[in-house]
């Protein structure tokens, strides 16, 4: 099947959602890459530069990039190394860009997947912040230059794949489409069964090991405690604008069904699919056709019983703060996402426990007063003051640890 040629640049592209990017890429031609990023992961990224031969490569940390620079001097390469944060968003808004994989993880990704969508491009959206943090502006910047916005995340791509095609075009509101509502499936993580009254004792290295996923440390821990659904609840309800209350969760621990669609006359239009990060990015890649991914293909026969049931909130109280930040609406989403950086990173870090994490968010949205964003500058704003609180919240913890 013939698809258009397209021209990438890739923001994260040494991260798991990057490396799945350039997998695809590998192998289907008709892409080529005009730009790589990264933060510090020069020695990856000089392997990426010297396979995709990319115009420029981006390394936000000044040391890497020097250190880059260096290394493809030495091995003949012509890629033009750049460094510094403004870059990502240079190579990203470039009139050379087709298309943008948004990946960066965390709200460090924001501002150069904003410069993408205000410059018109096909982003292919994996970085969670651009729409928790700004999900408003975002969207409307993106209407405004006329962006076309694919999500990546396994759930929202499968939600975008079970939409009538006018929908997917854009020409249909959801509810005129006859939608009820959205359904995101979660795996529950490692911890789905696990004695609650021990969780306060879970190690970084437990947090990290998802039973069916392979993903970065942070998104790891977000899974663990489902904060990653409730930024994905937040996500969904900009993504397809729709009232909170028109989106649900479900857990389903075997992680096939991705989400679901649930439409007026009962019919419930569901995607499924291996685990594997390249089916949404090959999807969002090649659409609206349908290009190799190299992941594997189902087996439904021989795969696990499909179970669903109701996420228990006592377990998982993260997801019940991000559902909460997601109807109080403002700069709630914002304050919650800083907080959930400052705490995981204090966790992966042993200054504070597994269970400490959701009090940090819960304390730090207290604190704060939530003014609607009118702006990106009160949006960061926002953002600066939760880290603060949160950061506070830790230092606090760490003193009763250390006294205890």
């Amino acid at each position: 099947m013939n698809v258009t040629e397209k021209r990438l640049t890739v923001l994260g592209s040494t991260g798991s959602v990057g490396v799945s990017t350039l997998d695809v890429v590998r192998k289907n031609p008709q892409f080529s890459i005009h730009a790589l990023t990264a933060n510090t992961n020069h020695q990856l990224m000089t392997q990426q530069c010297l396979e995709f031969a990319p115009a420029y490569a981006v390394m936000t940390d000044a040391d890497a990039a020097q250190q880059l620079r260096q290394a493809l001097q030495s091995a003949g390469s012509e890629t033009v190394v750049l460094g510094g944060v403004e870059a990502q968003s240079q190579v990203a808004s470039a009139p050379e860009v087709d298309a943008v994989m948004a990946a960066i993880v965390g709200a460090v990704g924001m501002l150069p997947a904003l410069a993408a969508a205000s410059s018109g491009k096909l982003v292919l959206l994996a970085n969670k912040e651009a729409l928790v943090m700004a999900g408003e502006l975002f969207m409307q910047a993106a209407r405004e230059s006329q962006a076309t916005i694919l999500p990546i995340d396994s759930e929202h791509n499968a939600i975008f794949q079970c939409l009538p095609a006018s929908a997917q075009q854009g020409e249909a509101k959801l509810l005129k489409a006859g939608i009820r509502k959205v359904i995101l499936t979660a795996s529950g993580g490692p911890f789905l069964n696990a004695d609650t009254s021990q969780l306060d004792r879970v190690t970084p290295e437990q947090a990290c090991k998802h039973p069916n996923w392979s993903m970065g440390r942070k998104i790891s821990v977000d899974s663990a405690t489902m904060m990653n659904k409730g930024l994905e609840f937040i996500e969904a309800c900009y993504l397809f604008d729709l009232d909170p209350d028109r989106v649900d969760v479900l857990v389903h621990p075997q992680s096939i069904v991705h989400s679901m669609v649930e439409y007026e006359d009962g019919s419930v239009l569901a995607q499924l699919g291996s685990p594997d990060m390249r089916v949404p990015i090959a999807h969002a890649l090649g659409w609206p056709s349908r290009i190799s991914s190299g992941a594997s293909f189902l087996d439904l026969a021989a795969g696990p019983d499909l179970q669903f049931m109701r996420p228990d909130m006592t377990r998982f109280p993260c997801l019940e703060l991000g559902i909460e930040a997601a109807k109080r609406g403002g700069a709630s989403p914002a304050v919650l996402n800083a907080a959930n950086e400052v705490a995981v990173a204090a966790f992966l870090g042993r200054r504070v426990a597994f269970t400490d994490i959701s009090r940090i968010i819960a304390a730090t949205l207290e604190q704060i007063t939530c003014r609607g964003p009118v702006s990106l500058a009160m949006i960061q704003e926002m953002d600066t003051q939760a880290r603060s609180v949160a950061g506070e919240l830790v230092a606090t913890l760490q003193r009763r640890s250390r006294t205890a």
